[in-house]
């Protein structure tokens, strides 16, 4: 009878409370180390909170097969656990002729993903969404919204069942292997294991790091910002609008969103954050902003996207009125008196010394360790899948 493992996994947000789940699941014993004094503190409790489809990601990446499969089984999870989930579908829309061609490419890249979608009448959509402005739409029927905090209070008491050892509080502040096993110190002492999982999201790469290991991209952040419409103002919106995304940038442009509350989400837009937990402008970290400038990364990515795209994505996060025009493109009835600020988010983006983007999941090991280097969206949708696929890795 094989010996039983210990494992350290390292972050609380959803990645890593389902990756401990699968891990307690396959007969692991597992510690989980989470800095804030809640679960679910940052990315999963700062989202729209919406199951992907997988139609935007390529064929064949772990993104489309692990958004696509979670779809479903986070769907499921959520109703054998009591979980609010709704799955209610979305509309792509192009607002212009020249978008067409765009959607159409991304209606095939659904099929190949194997996304229930269809591409609908102007008729047909407004039907769904009688405010909306298009000249053609798609339809994704397996699209849905749910409460990902509350899927992570679901998974802590599975593992708190499981007798799971379970710290908030407890950030990584040194990490070694010794004797073939690995020690992570916490303000409250040595936690030791037999292999070592990080998830820590926003700090994954330093994680790394501090594990002895040369990661293969760096974490840039992202704020994500919102705005709520007016409650008067929610009958402009009955589910899920997004634009056709732009093949050329990384981000799925503002859209709108309507909550299992009732209230709708617009946004967000895509600025870089001036700490990795900028929620807010005023959040600086001078630490923080010195890595991201000293990255040569960063200029790279500068010189391709600085102008005219992120300049816009800057002015529209200064200017309300600028972001509502562009909601406006699609539901034109959306004015900038409708619109009232919400609480922000900030993407772990991982980037490559020569600028690129990381465009899927990225996951780098070595001996007694696994390091989750890239999971934003749609990583809470397919959070299941990686946990099963990142627990496979564990050895």
């Amino acid at each position: 009878m094989a010996a039983v493992r210990r494992i350290v996994v390292i972050g609380g947000g959803i990645v890593g409370l389902a990756t401990a789940r699968e891990l307690s699941r396959r007969g692991d014993e597992v510690v989980v180390l989470e800095k804030e004094g809640r679960w679910a503190a940052h990315q999963t409790g700062h989202n729209s909170n919406v199951v992907h489809a997988g139609l935007y990601y390529r064929p064949g990446s772990l993104k489309a097969r692990m958004s696509v499969a979670g779809n479903a089984s986070i769907v499921a999870y959520a109703r054998e656990h009591g979980v609010p989930v709704e799955v209610c579908g979305k509309l792509v829309v192009a607002t212009s002729e020249e978008e067409v061609p765009r959607l159409r490419a991304l209606a095939e890249r659904a099929s190949r993903n194997g996304v229930p979608a269809r591409m609908v009448s102007v008729a047909e959509a407004r039907e769904h969404e009688p405010e909306v402005s298009c000249v053609a739409a798609l339809r994704v029927e397996s699209t849905g919204i749910i409460d990902f905090p509350a899927v992570c209070a679901a998974m802590v008491r599975e593992l708190t069942a499981a007798g799971a050892d379970l710290r908030t509080n407890s950030p990584a502040l040194a990490i070694r292997t010794r004797a073939g096993r690995v020690e992570v110190a916490t303000p409250s002492g040595v936690v030791r294991g037999d292999a070592l999982v990080n998830c820590a999201g926003l700090h994954s790469d330093r994680v790394a790091r501090m594990a002895g290991l040369e990661p293969e991209a760096r974490i840039v952040p992202f704020r994500g910002e919102y705005y709520e419409l007016r409650p008067e103002r929610r009958s402009l919106v009955r589910g899920l609008i997004y634009p056709v995304p732009d093949p050329t940038l990384p981000f799925l442009g503002v859209h709108l969103t309507r909550m299992l509350d009732g209230s709708v989400h617009a946004g967000p837009n895509a600025v870089l954050a001036l700490s990795r937990e900028g929620y807010r402008w005023g959040d600086v970290s001078a630490g923080d902003v010195a890595e991201v400038l000293r990255f040569p990364g960063t200029w790279r990515l500068a010189r391709k996207y600085a102008y005219p795209t992120g300049l816009a994505e800057v002015l529209r996060s200064l200017s309300k009125r600028r972001f509502a025009e562009s909601l406006a493109r699609l539901v034109p009835a959306v004015g900038e008196a409708d619109l009232v600020r919400a609480e922000a988010g900030v993407r772990a983006q991982a980037m490559r010394r020569d600028g690129s983007l990381v465009d899927d999941f990225l996951v780098q090991e070595a001996p007694g360790q696994v390091h989750v280097l890239n999971a934003p969206s749609p990583a809470a949708t397919g959070s299941l899948e990686i946990g099963a696929h990142v627990a496979g890795l564990v050895r």
